[in-house]
């Protein structure tokens, strides 16, 4: 019932279709189309993805981090319009207005 209230050319991947699936109608090892909203059930997801996905996100994160690094402090020191940008909570609050809105 829920797919039904998606946008036509939305898209669901079912990360536990092996399992008996998360999603309503998803398919095994199979992509499916449903109300105009694509299920995606391929089997292993894991597989699917770059063996080195993880490295790079974490060299990313450490060069970002890195360029702001207080030594003294011991923590990233960011000025306010790039804090402002790229702070998802600040003591346990959400305050980016991306996931606010």
């Amino acid at each position: 019932a829920q797919i039904a209230t998606m946008r036509p050319g939305s898209v669901i991947v079912d990360l536990a279709v092996e399992s008996g699936g998360n999603v309503e109608g998803s398919v095994a090892g199979e992509v499916v189309e449903r109300h105009g909203v694509r299920i995606v059930g391929h089997k292993n997801v894991a597989s699917r993805l770059a063996t080195d996905s993880s490295a790079l996100f974490a060299r990313n994160l450490y060069n970002f981090l890195s360029t702001f690094w207080d030594k003294e402090a011991g923590k990233p020191v960011l000025d306010e319009e790039i804090g402002d940008a790229v702070r998802l909570t600040r003591d346990g609050q959400v305050v980016s207005q991306r996931l606010l809105s």
